[in-house]
């Protein structure tokens, strides 16, 4: 029996640990879902100790912890290191979800689940790969490591602290990434940059307690509407960001990411009826919004808090005002360059009357890329023609998954994204999915891959 037979002969095993996979709620940022955390943590180990790894062990940190195991076939081997995040991005809204977000629920070929698509699904196709190699031929073509994450979705602060105290367990020749997505479900693709991230959290203050705002009004300084200013300040008419030294340090566009823009032939106004805009949108050409949303820099306002939020009125003039915001970064910038910029920009704006505390959320990330003559990099490629009947698109990824520099930094070791997720999965959304024909295609192509890198 191949490795691919026997795979394809245990499908509906395999797609039934996926499912109990997502039952567990393993929500990083939110400390209500702990013990969904460590549930997913055990799993992790659990199957890769089932699937025949070595040395399995749950790596503590100061915050959630990381999962390790390996296989190692022959010293001699080239040493690959597969990399995953088993946490999820919080459900909510739930009332937005058709079915539960931690109930797995197959419609129309697809799995309905909080993680399934970022980045559970993806991230168990490895070790069912490496399990089948076993069953059936007894060895890996290569040796392998596994290293998943539980922070990814959460900025992965304790990361590189990982890296840095396990490095010498950790060395590889190149690290494989599970986490990533293709660009679109009807054409292949590999994604050779991803940006960066700085996120950060600014709350202004006006009096020292809520105000009458009929006693107060006109005369007291109200933090909303001073951090509204303060926010309308960063972007120009033509919504790139504005602020003094943000752009310091960005590097030219990678000659073959600006040509995988051309042949893509994106249709602006069907982007913006896709994302459910009513209306025009504000970019007109294809061209133009993929260079903003792979190549750009860009500052985002994710919430805002200030007053009262309950039913009715309350006529208060509140005493603070609070924005989260993110940041993703291109190459030539740091995350300690932005947030400094930014920092600057609102000091030299704040409204008088008010104060203002910057308060950063993690280290951050810079961008990513990958060496375009990769060997790797064209084997994964071939591997994707052959089972989707297209040449891949060579693509950036606006998103960020930090890994690479990181690896790079602490393993000295590049790395590549093997994901058989799609962009248009929801992930991070509501009725998040996974298809699962790419669950069964992706487990063939890591099976041709491991073979083919040895």
């Amino acid at each position: 029996m191949t490795v691919e037979t026997y795979l394809e002969d245990n499908y509906q095993a395999a797609l039934e640990d996926l499912k109990a996979f997502c039952r567990l709620p393993s929500v990083s940022t939110d400390p209500a879902y702990a013990d969904g955390i460590r549930a997913a943590a055990g799993f992790v180990a659990a199957r890769l100790t089932r699937a025949g790894f070595s040395g399995v062990e749950v790596l503590e940190t100061n915050g959630h912890p990381a999962v390790f195991g390996e296989i190692v076939t022959d010293p001699s081997l080239p040493t690959f290191l597969v990399y995953g995040h088993y946490d999820v991005q919080p459900p909510d809204p739930l009332e937005k979800w058709q079915t539960p977000p931690f109930e797995p629920t197959e419609r129309n070929g697809r799995l309905y689940a909080r993680g399934v698509s970022d980045d559970k699904g993806p991230l168990l196709i490895p070790i069912l790969v490496a399990e089948a190699y076993l069953k059936t031929e007894g060895r890996l073509p290569v040796n392998l490591k596994v290293l998943i994450e539980g922070e990814e979705e959460s900025g992965s602060p304790h990361f590189e602290g990982v890296l840095n105290a396990h490095r010498e367990r950790l060395r590889c020749d190149l690290v494989l990434s599970a986490d990533g997505a293709m660009w679109r479900s009807d054409r292949p693709s590999i994604t050779v940059a991803s940006r960066g991230m700085a996120a950060l959290e600014v709350t202004v203050t006006g009096a020292a307690k809520d105000l009458h705002s009929g006693r107060h009004g006109g005369g007291a300084p109200n933090p909303i509407a001073a951090l509204a200013a303060l926010m309308a300040s960063m972007h120009g008419p033509d919504g790139r960001v504005s602020v003094e030294g943000f752009w310091d340090g960005v590097k030219p566009a990678d000659p073959q990411i600006l040509a995988a823009i051309e042949q893509a032939d994106i249709d602006a106004a069907a982007y913006y009826r896709d994302i459910g805009l009513a209306g025009e949108g504000p970019i007109e050409t294809g061209r133009e919004l993929l260079l903003r949303q792979w190549l750009e820099p860009t500052l985002e306002f994710n919430g805002i808090t200030g007053g009262y939020q309950g039913q009715g009125t309350k006529t208060v003039i509140p005493a603070t005002a609070s924005v989260k915001m993110t940041c993703r970064l291109v190459a030539g910038q740091t995350p300690d360059g932005v947030i400094a910029a930014i920092t600057r920009h609102i000091n030299s704006h704040l409204p008088k009357g008010t104060t203002v505390e910057i308060h950063r959320h993690g280290p951050g990330s810079e961008a990513d890329f990958v060496d375009p003559d990769l060997p790797a990099l064209k084997i994964s490629e071939e591997i994707l023609g052959e089972l989707m009947g297209a040449t891949p698109l060579r693509v950036a990824m606006g998103a960020t998954v930090p890994i690479g520099s990181a690896f790079r930094k602490h393993l000295g070791a590049p790395s590549i994204f093997f994901s058989f997720s799609t962009s248009d999965e929801d992930y991070h959304a509501p009725n998040e999915f996974f298809r699962l024909d790419n669950f069964r295609m992706g487990m063939k192509a890591w099976a041709r891959l491991l073979k083919r890198l040895a």
